[in-house]
């Protein structure tokens, strides 16, 4: 590490930390900001910071997207077969090969995939898939093998090998749940809607109570509905050592605030957003990015993709909400000059199965599409197209473990080991 971005370091968690809070900062927090100082400086593994390094964009598509609607097998026999109402006729899909086509909605993608941006990741899933949303995303979360359970996430676990003294707001999540990829021993990053809703106001009190109520209320988590449901919430019990809850807190109160409403209200974009809470997140993470925040992971979810039921209207139009947010997320970037430096990677905890339901819908599946959309991306389609007529219980057999897409994204994209994080190695793949 350069001594430049030690010493801006140093003077985010001091100065920033302890000077703006002044005479006023409890003496709790005070010992705090002198051990994480401590911590940060003696750390041989830090990484550079969102703001110095490449930038990573999880996009959930919570509820399990309908990968044979999103990446159609426009010449497979097999498909018009098993979905006689919800079959996308060939002419209707946006041209990628003979064999496969894009959802009619996803004209901002295929723009994207045509200049070579966009990366597309077929049959991506896990070995014993399970169908249950909220197992099938823990998994996903924690990286973990289907049949054990795993308590941190990936995410949680590349932030504890990985950026050890980093920047408070090493990890950003936008909803009102913080994602279970974030849990981790030492819980770094934070979660808010609004940034003006998130501020760091702690009464001049020297009682952890204090401090746990301000830390409850700042990460509160709402109940999960429809829109939500495959956001699992992550570690938020504030047992073990208190020095280590007063450490997290400081963590998360910090930058969290002040350097939030700070970036917020200087940066504005210059690229219209639709109207779509998914919209308003990537306009939100792209303003924190353009803004200067020192990120390396920003996670935002779109929910509603459970579509057991009248599934192409839904399916339809969370396509549109999807491309339409997501082009002027690019657009923006490209505009700041920063669209080289982001990865976005999709993901849905589940594909549905093969054959459509009774009611116009499908069912819990198991092996779907991914994407990976950026400057840095090496274009294309990889993986092989699951087949139609090789069933297992009547769902796609995944090409690609998704934790190799993490592996991936690690190795070569964060540039980080991947072994501390993932608990061993997986096949590596080209798409960056």
């Amino acid at each position: 590490m350069n001594a430049t971005l030690h010493t801006r370091r140093r003077f985010l968690r001091t100065s920033i930390l302890g000077g703006a809070m002044a005479w006023t900062v409890p003496v709790f927090l005070e010992r705090t900001f002198l051990s994480l100082d401590a911590l940060a400086a003696g750390s041989p593994l830090a990484t550079p910071t969102g703001k110095d390094a490449p930038i990573l964009v999880i996009l959930q598509l919570a509820g399990g997207n309908d990968g044979l609607s999103t990446l159609v097998p426009r010449d497979d026999d097999s498909y018009f077969r098993a979905r006689p109402t919800l079959a996308i006729p060939p002419s209707r899909t946006l041209f990628l090969s003979d064999e496969l086509g894009l959802h009619p909605n996803l004209t901002g993608f295929k723009s994207l995939y045509d200049a070579g941006h966009v990366s597309i990741l077929q049959g991506v899933g896990y070995p014993n898939p399970n169908r249950s949303h909220f197992r099938s995303t823990e998994i996903w979360h924690t990286a973990s093998d289907s049949e054990k359970t795993e308590t941190h996430g990936w995410l949680g676990r590349y932030f504890d090998a990985c950026c050890p003294g980093d920047d408070p707001a090493v990890g950003v999540s936008i909803g009102n749940q913080t994602p279970q990829a974030f849990s981790a021993p030492s819980p770094r990053g934070i979660t808010f809607a609004r940034p003006e809703q998130f501020r760091f106001d702690l009464a001049r009190s020297e009682s952890p109570d204090a401090a746990e109520e301000f830390f409850r209320a700042m990460n509160e988590m709402e109940a999960m509905d429809g829109a939500s449901i495959g956001m699992l919430p992550g570690q938020s019990d504030t047992g073990g050592d208190p020095a280590d809850f007063l450490q997290r807190t400081a963590l998360d109160a910090v930058v969290s605030s002040d350097k939030v409403l700070e970036i917020t209200k200087r940066s504005r974009s210059t690229v219209s957003y639709p109207s779509s809470q998914l919209a308003n997140s990537l306009n939100l993470v792209a303003r924190l990015i353009g803004g200067g925040m020192t990120t390396r992971v920003y996670y935002v979810a779109q929910g509603g993709y459970d579509t057991h039921s009248n599934q192409p209207g839904a399916h339809d139009r969370l396509m549109g909400e999807l491309d339409a947010a997501v082009s002027a997320f690019t657009q923006d970037l490209q505009a700041q000059g920063n669209f080289q430096r982001v990865l976005l990677m999709t993901f849905s905890e589940f594909g549905r199965r093969v054959a459509e339901n009774a009611s116009g819908g499908t069912d819990h599946g198991a092996a779907a599409p991914l994407f990976v959309i950026g400057g840095g991306v090496r274009p294309g389609l990889q993986g092989k197209s699951p087949r139609l007529d090789r069933l297992q219980n009547g769902d796609l057999i995944h090409d690609i473990d998704f934790r190799s897409v993490y592996a991936t994204i690690l190795s070569k994209w964060l540039q980080s080991p991947v072994e501390p994080v993932l608990g061993r190695k997986f096949p590596i793949l080209s798409f960056v």
